[in-house]
Formats: structure tokens, sequence, C-alpha cells
């Protein structure tokens, strides 16, 4: 009994603070799961939105809406889920500010076009494409593969973790990663030439 007070816990998987906080509905456990991807959060809004104070609004703005989403969205994988919530995020704030700056007429010395043509407006379409494209060659692969690519590149789980995780042997979880990076790639760039 002694020994047990001086334990420390096993660490909580991102998969355990989503599930408390769905069972519970406690905010302070999914405050410290937000707490691991803050920075991711804040990088990817900064890679957007190219403004530290429009990011750190983000961070601050998509924790609120985690609070809510996560109570209606089965989330597998949370962090690759967080940074589509937070591209989507940056995307929908890029889209209403160019809706914002084109309605009160700021381009009267320039073109629309040339507003649309903004690297960092396309940049967002562009990233916010190969991210869907990348989405759509992933639900086309293989289970087995689908999944042992999820585990190793978004939750970064080593060969034998992943075995243990869906009892496949090592040899397959080496098989399946390398049939599913050439399947991606090939996916990704018949998207690109398509």
């Amino acid at each position: 009994m002694f020994l047990k007070l001086f334990r420390r816990k096993e660490a909580q998987t991102d998969a355990d603070f989503v599930s408390d906080y769905r069972r519970t509905g406690e905010v302070a456990g999914l405050g410290e799961l937000y707490e691991r991807h803050i920075d991711m959060v804040f990088a990817v809004s900064f890679k957007y939105l190219r403004d530290e104070e429009d990011a750190k609004d983000a961070v601050m703005q998509i924790f609120e809406q985690l609070i809510e989403d996560l109570k209606t969205h089965e989330v597998h994988n949370f962090k690759a889920w967080l940074h589509t919530l937070t591209r989507n995020y940056c995307l929908m704030q890029l889209r209403n500010k160019r809706l914002i700056v084109g309605d009160e007429n700021i381009f009267e010395n320039e073109s629309y076009e040339s507003f649309v043509a903004d690297t960092t407006i396309n940049e967002a379409w562009e990233v916010e494409s190969r991210w869907n494209d990348l989405g759509d060659c992933l639900e086309n692969l293989a289970l087995e593969q689908r999944r042992s690519v999820e585990l190793f590149y978004y939750q970064k789980l080593c060969y034998q973790q992943i075995a243990e995780q869906t009892g496949y042997a090592i040899q397959k979880v080496k098989s399946y990663l390398q049939n599913g990076k050439r399947n991606l790639k090939l996916c990704m760039e018949g998207k690109q030439h398509g």
C-alpha cells in the first residue's frame, strides 16, 4: 500500500483523454491533452494565418471548438483529427477575411484577381487540396495498409507496437507499411497529374 502512493501513474494516451472527456465531460483532462499538442496547433495556425496574434487567437478558438466537437465526433487518431480541425479553422478564417476584404472594396487600385493570387491563400488552398487527396488515398488503401500507415506515421508507433496493437506479425507490418507507402505515392502522383 505504501509503495502505491509513490508509483507514477501510467501515462495516458490521447485516446484515454478523449474517452475520459466523452464519459465525464471534465474539461481538465481535455486541457492536459490539448497541452500536448498546442505547439502543433500554433505552428499550423501560424503557417496558414502568417500572423502571431491571429495564430494565438486561433489556438484559443480551436480549444473552445474542440470542447464542443469532441462531444459529437468519434475520434480515433486525435493528433491527425486536431491537425485537420486546425487546418479547417484557419482556412475558414482566410476565406472570411477574403470575403470581408472583398466586400469592403479595398481593392480600388488592384483587382480582386490579384488578391486571389496572393501566395498565402493559394498555398493554403494547395495544402488543403493535398490533405484532401491524402485522405482520399488513405481511404483507398487496404485496411491493413491503412492501419499500419496511420499508426506508424500519425501515432509514431514502432513496428513492435503496431504488431501488438493490431495482432499483425512484425514482417506483415513491415510489408503493409512498404506497400502502403508505395500505393499512397502512386495515388498522390495520379491525383497531381489527373
